[in-house]
């Protein structure tokens, strides 16, 4: 019995549909792992730049154990949104210098998701490692063990959050002359909330207070800026690239 040819054809159209779209996402993605593997200086200089100035704080104030453990948080994420900052001015510049942000908002893929995957890869390796050094850092800053767990949930919800804060910020000073200060004066205001509830939730631990609703908020932002940020993004790059 033979199978009506638009039968075959409607259960392989969802698929190829599907190949079509996550293929270049997943292009983008790989690309931007390659190029920050091929050239780590645009990463490493930010992680040395929050671990400089970390190890600076107690040569500048005090080696005093309770004031350095009283600062810990607060220092640690000034140092994050401070070294987040230094790889998110060139975040989207290169890509409309080689003509490849042009063919991004022209191709048929969403380009929300493209946003998604290239800030994936962003983060892989500038936010992940910081995160990951936290512990340490915090160590060294006299911060207790069971703090350090609070502070690590903060950072992976909220180094994302400031991943795509970054990312509005760069593209919409994408033409801009001097879109360094501009790019500070967009973030810095819209990194605030996260500041404040990344550090109110391990102050409240360390005064042994219920800290959940802080993490519970943080959470909320992290879904609300991963799912709306991206088209913010999108919108900006295609006024970015059709001003060019």
């Amino acid at each position: 019995m033979s199978v009506p040819l638009s039968e075959v054809l409607g259960a392989r159209l969802p698929q190829l549909n599907n190949s079509i779209i996550w293929a270049p996402i997943k292009a983008v993605f790989l690309q931007e792992v390659l190029l920050s593997l091929r050239n780590p200086q645009q990463w490493l200089n930010p992680i040395i730049f929050f671990v400089m100035i970390i190890s600076l704080f107690p040569l500048g104030i005090s080696p005093s154990k309770e004031m350095l453990s009283a600062m810990a948080v607060g220092v640690i994420w000034i140092a994050v949104i401070l070294a987040s900052m230094l790889a998110a001015d060139k975040l989207f510049k290169a890509d409309l210098a080689e003509g490849t942000l042009e063919q991004l908002v022209l191709s048929s893929v969403p380009l929300t998701l493209v946003v998604q995957a290239k800030l994936a890869g962003h983060w892989l390796f500038t936010g992940l490692p910081m995160v990951l050094l936290a512990p340490l850092l915090s160590v060294f800053m006299f911060l207790e063990v069971n703090l350090i767990k609070v502070l690590m949930v903060t950072l992976l919800l909220g180094t994302p959050i400031i991943t795509f804060i970054n990312a509005i910020g760069a593209a919409i000073t994408l033409c801009a002359h001097g879109g360094g200060v501009v790019l500070l004066l967009i973030c810095l205001p819209l990194q605030i909330p996260v500041i404040i509830f990344s550090t109110g939730a391990v102050y409240s631990a360390i005064n042994q207070q219920d800290y959940m609703g802080q993490l519970a908020v943080l959470g909320a932002l992290f879904c609300l800026f991963v799912f709306l940020a991206p088209f913010a993004i999108a919108a900006a790059l295609k006024v970015g690239v059709c001003s060019q």
